[in-house]
């Protein structure tokens, strides 16, 4: 089943609502698993400022993420409108120091 224009349009709108977007499971006050949590927390520890989106509130944007993405898991990393990448690459990342890189604001 492909990802419909409306839905396309939908999620392209909420990765272009703000610079740091995190499509994840609950909010960012209270996660709903650990994948999501633990993104929340390291980019709690990183930025003051970001977007989540809840996809278990909304299943339409929960399976069209991931196809809009190519990424089959959640949560999902969006910088600046590009996709970055779920919570294994986030953590790999933030050790190497490369995601405090990414998340510095464009100049």
């Amino acid at each position: 089943m492909g990802l419909d224009d409306s839905t396309r349009q939908k999620i392209q709108t909420l990765v272009d609502s703000d610079n740091i977007v995190l499509f994840m499971k609950g909010v960012r006050e209270f996660p709903q698993c650990g994948f999501s949590a633990q993104v929340v927390q390291i980019l709690d520890s990183v930025v003051p400022e970001y977007t989540t989106h809840d996809v278990l509130s909304d299943p339409e944007v929960r399976e069209g993420i991931k196809e809009f993405s190519n990424w089959p898991t959640i949560p999902q990393l969006y910088v600046q409108g590009k996709f970055l990448g779920g919570c294994d690459i986030v953590t790999e990342m933030f050790r190497a120091g490369e995601l405090q890189t990414a998340l510095q604001p464009a100049d």
